[in-house]
């Protein structure tokens, strides 16, 4: 799940903080993490040197950001094994067999509950 997570997610981030969007399949709401501040924002580097830190430290700051908006993620949204679909918990079903999304829940005449309306 997490490897589908990664792919769906999009880098939003600016050189000031750090955000990601995921968009449901299904009912194309767009969910975004919560934003995350580079630590070095504000600050200027004086040097060619120092410049060089700022942007290795901006990139394991974006890293960190990232894992944790997957993991945030994860608990949003749910793939559904029928249609390969990266939907959110108001379009994704726990029904009897297997759970699936409500599309293919509709189609195939299955019955269940939305795990979040």
């Amino acid at each position: 799940m997490k490897t589908i997570i990664i792919n769906h997610m999009k880098n939003i981030s600016n050189e000031k903080e750090f955000l990601f969007s995921i968009q449901c399949s299904n009912c194309h709401k767009e969910w975004k993490s919560v934003p995350i501040h580079f630590s070095k924002a504000y600050e200027k580097p004086l040097t060619n040197a120092k410049k060089i830190v700022y942007q290795a430290l901006f990139q394991q700051e974006l890293e960190s950001a990232a894992n944790k908006a997957v993991k945030d993620a994860q608990k949003q949204f749910n793939y559904c094994p029928i249609c390969k679909s990266l939907v959110c918990n108001s379009c994704f079903m726990i029904c009897e067999d297997i759970d699936m999304c409500i599309d293919c829940a509709k189609e195939l005449q299955e019955n269940g509950e939305i795990v979040e309306s």
